[in-house]
């Protein structure tokens, strides 16, 4: 004869996992119809560039290393894992570059943190849809030549995640001093151009517009002023 107590509390016990499983829901994805992307935003020219530059790096989420089974070199692979368009706050990608309580800790591991403008981006980018734009304009103008309002910012996206210090393979990008002694030398321009014997700049398949060299050229050719 079973125990009424015993019976009670396993009646109890297979309540609670009821309810526990009941309150349980998948997070949300926006439907496809609503993915409206943000129009200032394009995936190719404005958040492609961040991952390529900061994550899909050897050693981190390119295709040959994929740490933690991230890759994420191009947008299909991005999508595959980490992204859940239409909220940024299940999507374990958004997670690891703003927080520290994901699984590998606080993202990127070997570089600065992606700064206020980047975020901004990619948080945008998700909420509306995470959306493959295709192919859009290089949002450039070439007459734009001062360091903080042209320059700076194009080594910000397509540098700064590989070239964050003076002992960063090919030096540092990071500010107006190393720019300007990679310009100086010719190495800056020698490598976005992909001229002969030099190494082609950026890296992970990315190449700068040709409005995007012409604005460096023109810097240089003022004196490479911090302007």
């Amino acid at each position: 004869m079973f125990n009424g107590k015993v019976i009670i509390g396993a009646l109890m016990v297979v309540a609670a996992m009821v309810i526990v499983y009941s309150c349980t829901h998948q997070p949300y994805v926006m439907p496809e119809s609503q993915r409206t992307n943000d129009p200032n935003i394009c995936f190719e020219r404005d958040v492609l560039p961040i991952f390529i530059s900061n994550c899909a790096k050897s050693g981190c989420h390119d295709a040959a290393s994929h740490e933690s089974g991230y890759v994420l070199d191009n947008y299909a692979h991005i999508m595959r894992k980490g992204i859940v368009p239409g909220n940024s706050a299940a999507s374990k990608i958004w997670l690891s570059i703003t927080l520290s309580n994901t699984e590998g800790g606080k993202m990127p591991q070997r570089s600065a943190a992606l700064n206020g403008v980047q975020l901004d981006v990619i948080k945008r980018w998700i909420v509306t849809g995470a959306v493959d734009s295709g192919a859009c304009s290089a949002n450039c103008d070439s007459n734009n030549i001062t360091y903080s309002g042209g320059i700076a910012p194009m080594m910000q996206l397509y540098c700064v995640g590989c070239h964050n210090s003076a002992s960063a393979s090919g030096g540092s990008l990071n500010d107006y001093n190393s720019v300007m002694t990679a310009a100086v030398t010719g190495r800056l321009i020698g490598d976005v151009a992909d001229s002969a014997g030099y190494n082609h700049m950026p890296k992970g398949g990315l190449t700068l517009s040709q409005c995007q060299v012409t604005q460096i050229r023109k810097w240089v050719a003022a004196g490479a002023p911090n302007n």
